[in-house]
């Protein structure tokens, strides 16, 4: 059986991987390969950082339940990823996009009550 608590460290870790992810693509954008350039990019820290919490925060989560329940969670990133790429980003949504979000959050619903 799986514990309310582990979903919500699940979906926890999905959200902190979401802004790992934003802050990776920050990095991207100015990304040198020489020691120098990688130790001063601070977008690229802050989202090894924000990885590496969130992975011990899933850790923590899968714990507590099925994994076949709650791996699915995990995508809930994909929204989080939507909604913070629009704000730090500056990137745009459309039909398509907004589609995509509801078939992920009609699949871990499902998925959430096949459990």
């Amino acid at each position: 059986m799986t514990e309310l608590w582990a979903a919500l460290f699940v979906m926890l870790a999905a959200f902190m991987g979401s802004f790992g992810s934003v802050y990776f693509k920050k990095a991207a954008n100015k990304l040198e390969f020489t020691v120098k350039a990688l130790s001063k990019n601070y977008d690229l820290m802050k989202g090894l950082l924000i990885y590496g919490m969130s992975t011990i925060v899933y850790i923590i989560g899968i714990k507590g339940g099925e994994l076949s329940v709650l791996f699915p969670l995990v995508s809930t990133g994909y929204i989080w990823i939507c909604f913070l790429s629009m704000r730090y980003l500056g990137e745009r949504m459309n039909v398509l996009k907004w589609a995509g979000i509801a078939a992920i959050v009609t699949g871990v619903t499902l998925i959430g009550l096949g459990s």
